[in-house]
């Protein structure tokens, strides 16, 4: 009976063992990637432990200076979850055959992400293409902000064949600008406020939306491995996020100060760039004008126009399948 109990014992330990791949009880540590200077409602959470909390394990913080790092990062296994990955980085990813899915909305951003012109050039909407033409120009490749430069550019009728393209990060473009050593200089976060001081911006991001159909945001993604593996920790950290976002809604002011701890900004700046953010809520992120139908259209506009510009070899037939928004519908 005893060598009986010890058996069934045994076979039950090993199913525990199994079934708890997905539970999180093996990881030692979740690696999430953010970006410094790019304040949003979840760095209270992460100023405070409440991820560590409610995930069950250390959560390690790494930033990145882009979205198309921390796809590497994902590739190369240093990462778990990109948190605010720019969309258009991760299109290229899954382009070219890097097994992500999105999961999320992190944040919608319009005005956050743009390109600044020398102030010395005088560039306008009505001068563009004769001023810009054979300018150089700093921008971080394979990004929104690479994206929303060429179309801006095209819809202004500049020649963008004709730039001199300088791969610089928001931070790089910013000293570039200042410097003098590029025309014009794009980017988002604490970059682009530095870049304003250099320059002008030509299109403000609400009339590239509402001209140009411009949707800018940044996504939460995961290695497909990771969210079959760990669905319950991929699950508690959307619930952590989404419950940040609701709080930064209701009670802003008691966040600023964890928030400002940990984006690498002073409370005047973050407040500014608080000011240009939207967190959509889960519903809304189900909904047609996010998941349910403009996501994956808008992943597809982008895939062509980079396959067009030769920044992409080939594009996937179906962008809708690297979107999981079952996590999602698991919060209700």
């Amino acid at each position: 009976m005893k060598q009986r109990m010890l058996v069934v014992c045994v076979a039950f330990a090993a199913i525990l063992a199994a079934c708890g791949s997905g539970s999180g009880s093996d990881l030692d540590e979740l690696n999430v990637a953010y970006f410094l200077e790019w304040p949003t409602p979840n760095q209270y959470e992460q100023d405070e432990g409440t991820y560590d909390a409610e995930v069950g394990v250390p959560v390690k913080w790494t930033d990145f200076a882009t979205g198309v790092e921390m796809s590497a990062a994902m590739a190369s296994g240093d990462i778990d979850i990109a948190y605010s990955q720019g969309l258009v980085p991760f299109v290229n990813a899954v382009s070219a055959g890097q097994d992500l899915k999105m999961v999320a909305i992190a944040v919608s951003y319009a005005e956050n992400d743009n390109c600044v012109a020398a102030t010395a050039l005088g560039a306008t909407r009505d001068n563009a293409a004769e001023v810009l033409n054979g300018a150089t120009v700093s921008v971080p490749v394979g990004t929104v902000a690479h994206y929303k430069m060429l179309k801006s550019m095209q819809f202004l009728k500049v020649d963008t064949d004709s730039f001199d393209i300088k791969p610089l990060d928001p931070a790089e473009g910013a000293a570039a600008l200042q410097g003098g050593e590029v025309d014009m200089a794009c980017g988002w976060g604490g970059g682009l406020q530095r870049m304003k001081e250099a320059g002008n911006i030509i299109m403000t991001g609400a009339e590239m939306e509402t001209e140009i159909g411009l949707k800018v945001f940044d996504v939460i993604s995961v290695t497909s491995e990771f969210a079959e593996n760990h669905p319950d920790v991929l699950k508690k950290f959307l619930e952590v996020t989404e419950n940040a976002n609701r709080d930064w809604d209701t009670n802003p002011d008691a966040r600023i100060p964890g928030i400002v701890a940990q984006s690498g900004m002073d409370e005047a700046a973050t407040l500014d760039s608080l000011s240009t953010f939207s967190f959509p809520s889960t519903s809304d992120q189900l909904s047609d004008k996010w998941f349910g139908n403009d996501v994956p259209v808008f992943m597809n506009e982008v895939a062509d126009l980079f396959v067009a510009e030769g920044a992409l070899t080939e594009k996937l037939d179906d962008y809708g399948a690297t979107i999981d928004t079952s996590f999602l519908e698991d919060l209700g």
